[in-house]
């Protein structure tokens, strides 16, 4: 994919396999919208399980199983969950397109929008540099996807000089990160998502 994109640019690629079948998500516009966990393997031999939201329109020309092997184009998409349960921002795969795959996994994102948060640079207990980021890309109808995001090494130093209200454009990956919350004493397991980022560049507004 090319890094040449236009401003409040969202596109994801991510080639991988459904983890279990789409289940009715919610309706919005007349239109219902399904979901299903789609596990794409990193290098490493780790998996990344991404939450992919289809239209039902899309699934009825490609329905999807348990175990088929996809590639999902589309935008990553943010929202509040006002639930009280689990994270207070879910970020999905909004699919526009499906198509079988067989070959390699695959997980690309180009971003491009504006910081809405202030960087904050800081160092692992090994010592190594990592910062995050809140990006926010607008969307065509005026809402905007926050999006979170980490860079680490060298390009977490450079990304930690950045102010609020910078444009940057960005290339990365969609990951999953188990982490263990404790509330009221009771100890659960949730799963977080973010950008991980691998090339960043800044861009005038």
């Amino acid at each position: 994919m090319d890094m040449q994109t236009g401003w409040n640019e969202n596109r994801a690629l991510l080639r991988g396999t459904a983890a279990a079948e789409p289940v009715f998500s919610h309706e919005s516009h007349g239109v219902a919208y399904e979901t299903f966990p789609l596990a794409v393997l990193r290098l490493s031999g780790s998996e990344d399980r991404v939450n992919v939201l289809a239209p039902r329109p899309l699934l009825a020309g490609r329905p999807v199983t348990a175990g088929m092997a996809l590639e999902v184009e589309g935008e990553v998409r943010s929202f509040n969950n006002k639930s009280g349960r689990g994270s207070r921002l879910v970020i999905t795969l909004y699919a526009k397109a499906l198509r079988p795959w067989a070959g390699e996994d695959e997980n690309q994102l180009l971003l491009a929008g504006v910081l809405c948060k202030p960087p904050v640079l800081r160092r692992t207990p090994l010592g190594r540099d990592i910062c995050d980021l809140m990006l926010a890309v607008n969307r065509r109808y005026g809402r905007a996807d926050y999006l979170p995001c980490i860079a680490w090494g060298g390009l977490a130093r450079r990304c930690g000089s950045l102010e609020v209200g910078d444009g940057v454009r960005l290339e990365g990956r969609l990951q999953s990160r188990a982490y263990t919350k404790v509330d009221h004493g009771v100890s659960e397991v949730r799963t977080a998502y973010e950008v991980s980022v691998m090339k960043l560049e800044p861009v005038e507004l």
